[in-house]
């Protein structure tokens, strides 16, 4: 049986990959935004990159979760 994907899941998916790839490039190559923005906000210090590693991994989790429950709201509304 194929199950219709809400706007909403697919929308927390498409958070949820955006983040992700960010957090990997940052990961990676931590001084991608002095190169596209061409400014140095944190004077080299590194801090504002991990604390954007931090904001992206929160973003990662809470939305990987509710594009998870929202997934799985129709086997369940199905099963009651």
């Amino acid at each position: 049986m194929r199950r219709a994907l809400r706007w909403r899941y697919l929308t927390e998916v498409a958070i949820s990959v955006a983040s992700s790839l960010l957090l990997l490039l940052t990961l990676v190559r931590p001084d991608w935004i002095e190169v596209v923005f061409a400014a140095d906000p944190d004077g080299g210090s590194g801090e504002l990159e991990w604390t954007l590693v931090a904001v992206l991994l929160v973003v990662v989790l809470g939305s990987s979760a509710l594009a998870w429950r929202e997934w799985r709201r129709p086997a369940e509304d199905a099963a009651s």
